[in-house]
């Protein structure tokens, strides 16, 4: 299967000293509605600092990019480097400010975009029976 999607982003990580806020698009402002009722939300972002065609094939890497760990499988690590540069990051929600939403922090760049925002429910999220490695 070689079919092509497109991901448009839907805001931006801003951050200025301590604060750090995701600018949502004007035009996505009303998809917010409801959102300030959850105190964490999963942000889905672009790691577009590493999108070149040769950091996409890498498939192996030392977790944390210490070579004293044994190589992994991009799938089964963080890694920044991957076939589709999707980061995904739990975030407490401070507040909603119109198309502003603030969170405590964030592992992104400044500038990173937002492709996605979904809230956080626990009980739908996480099960009990989870693996962790």
């Amino acid at each position: 299967m070689t079919e092509c999607f497109k991901v448009f982003p839907i805001g931006t990580i801003k951050k200025h000293g301590d604060q750090v806020t995701i600018e949502i698009l004007k035009a996505y402002e009303d998809a917010l509605l409801g959102l300030d009722q959850f105190s964490h939300i999963i942000v889905f972002s672009w790691f577009h600092k590493n999108d070149t065609p040769e950091k996409r094939t890498i498939l192996r890497v030392h977790p944390r990019g210490d070579r004293a760990n044994p190589l992994r499988g991009v799938f089964a690590t963080r890694s920044p480097v991957r076939p589709n540069l999707i980061a995904i990051s739990i975030c407490t929600l401070l507040s909603v400010d119109r198309n502003i939403i603030h969170i405590d922090k964030i592992d992104c760049f400044n500038g990173t975009p937002v492709i996605d925002i979904k809230p956080c429910v626990l009980r739908d999220d996480f099960d009990s029976d989870i693996a962790v490695a």
